[in-house]
């Protein structure tokens, strides 16, 4: 199951003057939360092993990994059992339908000045601002669960 896809981002009401990449940036730092949390499926663990380690030594971006790695597109395979559940409640809309509360803080903390979350610089700079945020989400998220 796809949890989302840049190119369903960048197909119809995208900005014109914006790189189709720029459609997968807010999957990608989610992506690379998941990575730097060791969160990441056992797909990538044997297929992306020089992959993962430049995200976790930010030589590669998460979309950048996203876009090479993963085909655009964030599956359930990406994750493995642990990061697919904290992404299905927090990510994902209930039910894993739609979008939950990432996009919202994702909007938030990067994107208030913005004409859109598109427009949302790719940089490790924007992840560490997004990065304590989604922290304090799973550590929620791991408390609801016990």
């Amino acid at each position: 199951m796809a949890i989302d896809r840049a190119d369903w981002h960048y197909g119809g009401d995208y900005p014109k003057e914006l790189p189709n990449e720029n459609g997968g940036t807010h999957i990608g730092m989610f992506l690379a939360w998941i990575i730097l949390n060791n969160l990441e499926g056992d797909l990538h663990r044997e297929d992306s092993v020089e992959s993962l380690a430049a995200v976790r030594a930010r030589t590669m971006t998460g979309r950048d990994f996203l876009f090479s790695m993963c085909d655009e597109r964030f599956w359930n395979d990406d994750l493995n059992d642990e990061g697919l559940a904290f992404a299905l409640s927090y990510y994902s809309g209930p039910e894993g339908k739609g979008y939950g509360q990432y996009i919202d803080d994702y909007e938030r903390t990067l994107g208030k000045e913005l004409p859109s979350i598109y427009h949302i610089e790719n940089s490790w700079e924007n992840f560490d601002k997004l990065e304590p945020i989604i922290t304090k989400a799973y550590t929620n998220w791991k408390k609801s669960t016990k």
